[in-house]
C-alpha cells in the first residue's frame, strides 16, 4: 500500500462538440482516511486557475461561473460539462486535501472534436507562378493539417523550390479555417500533371484524412513543333471531295495561325483570310486540279514573336479531257459498223465502260465496235470512265449515233374484216429516220403518234364499196425512200368472231372424246357385251331384262373420227371408216 496521498486522472478526455465530458478524480489516501476537501478547477488563458466546486463533507459549494449551469457533480466526485463547445478545450485539475497527509492535485487536458472537418477545397492560380495552387478547410476543431499531393506522390518543402505555406482561421464559433498555398516550379512537362491537397484531422483518437479533387495548371509555354496535315488522311483525294487542313502547334496559349498556298510563280499565296479564326483550321471546298500543290502554316507566339513552319502536299486526283471518237465520222446507214473509241487524261489508271441509253452495259475498254445497225439502235451511248485506284472517282461522255435510212413498215392492219358503211380505223407503222411522212391513198380522218423513230398513224373512214374493191395503201417517205403497203378489206366476222367459232368448234371436240372414252370404259367392264357383230339382238334369250343394250353405230363412230382427225389437220375420207365398219355388219 502507498504510504502518501495520491490522486489519478486521465491525461486526455475527447468529447465531440455538443456532447458531455465526463472527467474523473481517483485519489487514495493511506490507512483510509477520509478527505478533508476536494476542489475543481479550470485553467483560464492567462494561465490562471478558476474554482469550479469545493467540496467538503458538510457538503458541496459550486462557484459562479460561466460553467454554472452546465456543471454537474457525480457522487465518485466526478465532472461532468454538458453541451461541449470548442472554448471548453483547456485543462481542468483536480485537488484533494487529506489532513496530515498533505494536499495532492493532477489535471486532465479536455479535446473537443468535430464530426468531420469540411470537405477541402482547390483552386489553381493561374496568374501568379510559381503559385500553384491553394487549398482551404473549413469549420474543424481541432485544426487539421494540410498536406499536397503531385499525381499521387507527396510532396515535401524544399528550401528555394517546394513551399506550402498555412495559415489558421479562428472563427467566431471556436471552430478553425486553415488554408495552405503550394508553390513550385513548373515545366512542359506539368502540363499533364495533377495536384490536389489532403486534409488530416483526428476524431475519436484515430488521424483521418480527406483529399480534395485534382486540378491541372495551365502552364504557358512556347511552340517547339508544329504539325501540318490534310483530312482525312485515309483515303486519297479526289476532285469534288472536301479537305481539311489542320494545323496543330504543342505551344500554350496556342500561337496565331497563317496559311499559304504556292502559286505557279512560286510564290507564296495568303490564304489565312479563308482559314477559321483562331483554329489552325483551312477548309477547302470541293477541290479540283487547281487545288493541287504545296500549302504551308505558319505559327507566331506571341510572348517572344517566335515563329515555326510546316508545309504539305494536297494531292488532288482528277479525270479530265473525256472525249469519243467515232469512226466513220459521217452519216450511218442501217446495215453499217461504227467503231467508238474512248479517251480522258488522269494522273492515275484509267478503265473504261460503254452503257446504252436503257441502263446496259455493252462492253469495257476503250473502244467498242457495233455492226450491222439499225433503227432501233440505241441512239444515245455512254463511255464511263473510272479510276480503280480512287474510289468514287468517275465521269462519262455520252455521244449520239444517227442511223438513217428510208423507212421500213413494221406493222399494219391487213387484212381488215369489215362491214358495208361500218366505221373502222386503218393503222400503219413504220421506223425511219430522218422522221418521215405518211400518206395515205383515201380520205378520212388520220392521227400519227411519233415516239423517237417511231411513226403510227390511225386513219379512220367509212367504208364504202369503192373501199371495199381497192382496198387503202399506206405510203411512209423521207428523203432517203419510200416504203408503201396495201391494206386488204374483207366482208365477213372479224377475228375474233372467227375465233369463237373455233373455240367451239374444239369444245365439241373434246365433248366427242369423252364420250367415246366412257363407252370404251364399259365394253372394258362387260357392261356392252359385244362379240364380232357390229349390234346384239335384245330377244335372244342369253339377253337379261335387266341389262342395258347398247347399239353401236359404226358410221356414226366413223364420222366422229373423221371429225377427230379432221381437226388434227389429216384428211381421210369418213368414206373410208364406213366401209371399214360396214364389213363386220351381220
Amino acid at each position: 500500500a502507498a504510504s502518501r496521498l495520491e490522486i489519478s486522472m486521465p491525461p486526455v478526455v475527447e468529447v465531440e462538440m455538443g456532447g458531455t465530458a465526463r472527467i474523473e478524480c481517483n485519489f487514495y489516501i493511506p490507512e483510509n482516511a477520509s478527505y478533508t476537501y476536494i476542489d475543481w478547477f479550470y485553467v483560464d488563458r492567462s494561465n490562471k486557475q478558476v474554482r469550479l466546486y469545493h467540496v467538503t463533507a458538510s457538503g458541496v459549494l459550486q462557484d459562479d461561473t460561466g460553467y454554472k449551469k452546465r456543471l454537474s457533480l457525480g457522487e465518485d466526485k466526478a465532472l461532468s460539462i454538458s453541451a461541449v463547445t470548442p472554448q471548453d478545450a483547456r485543462t481542468f485539475m483536480c485537488q484533494v486535501g487529506a489532513g496530515s497527509y498533505g494536499v495532492g492535485e493532477n489535471s486532465t487536458e479536455l479535446s473537443v472534436y468535430r464530426r468531420l472537418p469540411a470537405n477541402p477545397t482547390v483552386c489553381s492560380q493561374l496568374s501568379l507562378p510559381p503559385q500553384i495552387a491553394r487549398c482551404v478547410s473549413r469549420n474543424s476543431f481541432p485544426p487539421p493539417n494540410i498536406t499536397w499531393h503531385k499525381n499521387g506522390e507527396q510532396l515535401h518543402a524544399r528550401e528555394n523550390e517546394v513551399t506550402m505555406p498555412s495559415t489558421l482561421t479562428r472563427e467566431s464559433s471556436g471552430l478553425y479555417t486553415v488554408s495552405s498555398t503550394l508553390y513550385a516550379p513548373v515545366t512542359r512537362q506539368d502540363r499533364h500533371s495533377r495536384y490536389h491537397c489532403t486534409v488530416h484531422y483526428w476524431l475519436r483518437g484515430q488521424r483521418r484524412a480527406l483529399h480534395s479533387q485534382e486540378v491541372k495548371v495551365n502552364i504557358f509555354y512556347p511552340t517547339e513543333h508544329l504539325k501540318l496535315q490534310v483530312m482525312p488522311s485515309s483515303t486519297l483525294v479526289k476532285e469534288g471531295d472536301n479537305v481539311t487542313l489542320v494545323c496543330e502547334a504543342d505551344g500554350n496559349p496556342q500561337p496565331v495561325f497563317s496559311f499559304f498556298k504556292k502559286n505557279q510563280l512560286n510564290e507564296w499565296q495568303d490564304l489565312t483570310a479563308l482559314a477559321e479564326p483562331d483554329s489552325g483550321v483551312l477548309r477547302l471546298q470541293e477541290v479540283n486540279k487547281s487545288s493541287n500543290g504545296t500549302y504551308k502554316c505558319q505559327s507566331l507566339d506571341l510572348d517572344d514573336m517566335s515563329q515555326k513552319e510546316e508545309d504539305v502536299d494536297l494531292v488532288v486526283n482528277y479525270i479530265e479531257g473525256v472525249h469519243v471518237k467515232m469512226e466513220p465520222s459521217s452519216t450511218l446507214r442501217e446495215g453499217d459498223s461504227v467503231k467508238l473509241s474512248c479517251d480522258a487524261h488522269s494522273p492515275v489508271g484509267l478503265k473504261y465502260q460503254w452503257w446504252d441509253d436503257t441502263g446496259k452495259e455493252l462492253g469495257a475498254g476503250n473502244q467498242l465496235i457495233l455492226r450491222n445497225l439499225t433503227f432501233e439502235t440505241s441512239n444515245t451511248l455512254s463511255c464511263k470512265v473510272m479510276a480503280p485506284s480512287v474510289p468514287g472517282l468517275e465521269q462519262s461522255k455520252k455521244v449520239s449515233l444517227a442511223v438513217e435510212g428510208k423507212p421500213r413498215i413494221v406493222a399494219i392492219s391487213s387484212p381488215l374484216y369489215v362491214r358495208q358503211d361500218q366505221v373502222v380505223n386503218l393503222t400503219c407503222k413504220a421506223i425511219a429516220f430522218p422522221r418521215p411522212t405518211v400518206q395515205w391513198s383515201i380520205n378520212g380522218t388520220a392521227h400519227e403518234y411519233v415516239d423517237k423513230r417511231h411513226i403510227a398513224s390511225n386513219l379512220t373512214v367509212r367504208v364504202s364499196h369503192d373501199l371495199l374493191q381497192a382496198g387503202a395503201m399506206c405510203r411512209v417517205s423521207n428523203r432517203l425512200g419510200v416504203s408503201e403497203k396495201h391494206i386488204q378489206l374483207l366482208v365477213g366476222e372479224s377475228a375474233e368472231s372467227q375465233g369463237v367459232i373455233i373455240v367451239a368448234i374444239i369444245v365439241a371436240i373434246l365433248v366427242v372424246a369423252v364420250l367415246g372414252a366412257v363407252i370404251y370404259f364399259l365394253h372394258k367392264k362387260g357392261k356392252i357385251p359385244c362379240g364380232r357383230a357390229g349390234k346384239q339382238d335384245i330377244t335372244k334369250p342369253e339377253a337379261r331384262k335387266d341389262k342395258i343394250v347398247v347399239e353401236v353405230k359404226s358410221d356414226k363412230l366413223s364420222e366422229e373420227a373423221g371429225l377427230l382427225q379432221g381437226a388434227n389437220g389429216e384428211r381421210r375420207a369418213a368414206a373410208d371408216q364406213v366401209g371399214q365398219s360396214d364389213g363386220h355388219r351381220p
